[in-house]
């Protein structure tokens, strides 16, 4: 079952015997009453993004620095002329779908990354690359099964949050880290709503995050690569 704004807010001000220090078993800061919903609540968008190296071709730009009143175009993806030149010359040396700009999930490598800060005014994205993001809030959870997702008007611009982790875990503690792409060439704001976060009740025995050994992210703080997948044998019965 999944929990109202009001049951959201009781948890989080009832200390539990049961969790860690007697926490309550839903922590979120920093926490503002008025970005509680009906059932969930909203969270921001951090300051600070990463990319993969690897996803970005020699002489473009990862972002654009918005201004309102400038008209932009397709130069201004680029460094210089001389890239913006080559780039009309060899648009398939720019395109994401050319294998040289692959990720190879087993290689830490390919994990290398580029730090981008987003600007008060504003940064615009493009619909050709990918972008680990963070949520400013850090939450805690205890007994409960939490989840984000974007908020319907994040949706209609049509700004994906999260690519496929919109799920969180039992025990998890730290900032969400957000894989956010966009449609179109998209502006986006330090603290803008960027998705809201819901919490369920689950049936079964407790495998809280934080003491599970194989969890790779626990306590994370700002936007945070992936772990390296592993690749294992698995043992199949023959028919």
């Amino acid at each position: 079952m999944q929990l109202t704004g009001p049951e959201i807010l009781r948890r989080m001000n009832i200390n539990n015997p049961n969790n860690p220090n007697n926490k309550p078993d839903i922590i979120i800061t920093p926490f503002d009453e008025k970005c509680l919903g009906s059932n969930s609540y909203d969270l921001h968008l951090g300051k600070y993004l990463k990319i993969y190296k690897k996803t970005l071709p020699l002489g473009m730009l990862p972002a654009i620095k918005y201004h309102p009143n400038e008209a932009f175009s397709m130069r201004d993806w680029f460094v210089g002329d001389i890239a913006y030149e080559k780039y009309k010359k060899h648009p398939e040396e720019f395109d994401p779908r050319n294998p040289k700009y692959l990720l190879d999930p087993c290689d830490e490598k390919s994990h290398e990354t580029r730090d981008i800060a987003i600007p008060e005014g504003g940064l615009i994205l493009s619909p050709f690359i990918g972008y680990l993001g963070h949520t400013v809030e850090y939450t805690e959870t205890y007994n409960l099964f939490p989840y984000i997702d974007g908020k319907s008007s994040v949706g209609r611009n049509f700004i994906l949050n999260h690519h496929t982790a919109g799920r969180g875990d039992d025990g998890f503690c730290g900032q969400w880290t957000l894989e956010i792409k966009v449609l179109y060439p998209t502006v986006v704001y330090p603290n803008m709503r960027i998705g809201q976060i819901y919490y369920e009740e689950f049936i079964g025995k407790r495998k809280p995050y934080n003491k599970n050994k194989a969890s790779h992210y626990n306590g994370q703080m700002g936007p945070t690569p992936a772990a390296i997948i592993p690749i294992e044998k698995i043992n199949q019965r023959q028919k």
